[in-house]
């Protein structure tokens, strides 16, 4: 939650605020009547439509008439001690004041969240792409070493992950590695881990102690559905294989590695690692489409570029977003400046103190913007 240094003036400059929230509930209520319509239950799709929006809206209604009841309360509360009261009963009143008080900054700061604008994309399953950097064959281990950071993150919150596509080294790293993973909000978690990471360490290979520099790229994309990126057959060429492991050897007897090239964007896709020519195909087209989702919203927002520069992240990646140093046992976060002394526990995957403070971060420059 963000503190109340960010808290609008409900007062004063909040009134559009109170006028949105009231709006909003006029909006539960008729969306109330609607569900109790019996013609909408016969169209199942639009009944999920009007559910999902009802639901969504309910917390947010909840909120604000809690907060006109501590506003009003409060009201009554500071008349009363505005009367010639007994001191005892003047201090009980003077408490009571407090503890409203307090009650009402909190419901403020939540209110104000809820009012934030939302990402679209903020609910959807994300395909994360890790690609060895600089670093030779270090940064291919540090790109496992990402790789596993995920996944296992992706195990502490109940989400599943689904391999895509891997190109393996010899000493147990990756060129690149292509997941899925699939859950509840799980790119409004991993959204700000596109960019370059950097890992400095002595690697197992160095025989004089050196620490040695090396950089892996992510990029985390929602993922698209069919009947959002449509893709015509005729703009595809499709090339079979025979799939290869590390140093090239041969992995399988038959062409079931798929090459996909998107000829008007040039967007090449490889899988490989289903033994099945098919599922090659279909994943490489899931991908595929992911990245052309990608490509029209970043064209899309091209013109708030210069926007995005003061926010967390400008979506550039090959912005450096984060340094991972094993000698000091730190990892940083250069986008909000902040270091934890914690390396191993959010190489293991906890990574919720990084994500919640990106996403505080994110919510003060929203607040922010609201009161300019």
């Amino acid at each position: 939650m963000v503190g109340s240094a960010f808290l609008l003036d409900f007062g004063e400059r909040g009134i559009p605020m109170l006028d949105k929230l009231a709006g909003l509930e006029k909006k539960y209520q008729e969306l109330t009547r609607e569900l109790s319509d019996p013609e909408l239950l016969n169209n199942p799709q639009k009944y999920a439509q009007v559910a999902k929006q009802h639901a969504e809206l309910g917390e947010i209604v909840e909120q604000y008439q809690e907060f006109l009841r501590v506003e009003k309360e409060l009201q009554d509360a500071r008349e009363m001690q505005a009367e010639d009261l007994e001191p005892e009963m003047r201090e009980l009143i003077a408490d009571e004041i407090d503890a409203l008080e307090q009650a009402r900054e909190k419901l403020e700061s939540e209110l104000q969240l809820y009012l934030l604008p939302q990402d679209p994309n903020d609910e959807r399953n994300v395909i994360v792409e890790i690609r060895g950097g600089t670093g030779g064959d270090e940064a291919a281990l540090f790109a496992g070493d990402l790789f596993r950071m995920y996944s296992r993150y992706a195990e502490r919150q109940g989400w599943r992950t689904e391999l895509m596509s891997s190109n393996p080294t010899e000493l147990g790293g990756f060129k690149e590695v292509i997941f899925v993973i699939e859950g509840k909000g799980v790119y409004s978690r991993l959204k700000f881990e596109s960019g370059v990471h950097r890992v400095q360490r002595v690697p197992t290979t160095e025989s004089g102690g050196r620490i040695h520099t090396s950089t892996a790229t992510v990029a985390v994309l929602p993922e698209a559905q069919e009947v959002e990126v449509e893709i015509d057959p005729n703009e595809l060429r499709i090339d079979v294989y025979r799939s290869s492991g590390p140093g090239g050897q041969s992995v399988n007897t038959t062409d079931s590695a798929v090459r996909i090239t998107h000829i008007p964007t040039g967007m090449v896709v490889s899988c490989q690692d289903e033994k099945s020519q098919h599922k090659n195909r279909d994943k490489a087209l899931r991908i595929l489409r992911a990245r052309l989702l990608d490509k029209f919203e970043q064209e899309q927002h091209a013109e708030l570029a210069e926007a995005r520069k003061s926010q967390v992240g400008t979506g550039d990646r090959s912005e450096r977003i984060r340094t991972y140093n094993f000698p000091q046992g730190r990892v940083s976060d250069h986008r909000i400046n902040l270091t934890l002394y914690r390396i191993e526990a959010i190489l293991d995957g906890e990574l919720d103190g990084l994500v919640e403070a990106l996403q505080a971060a994110q919510q003060a420059e929203q607040l922010a913007a609201m009161e300019a």
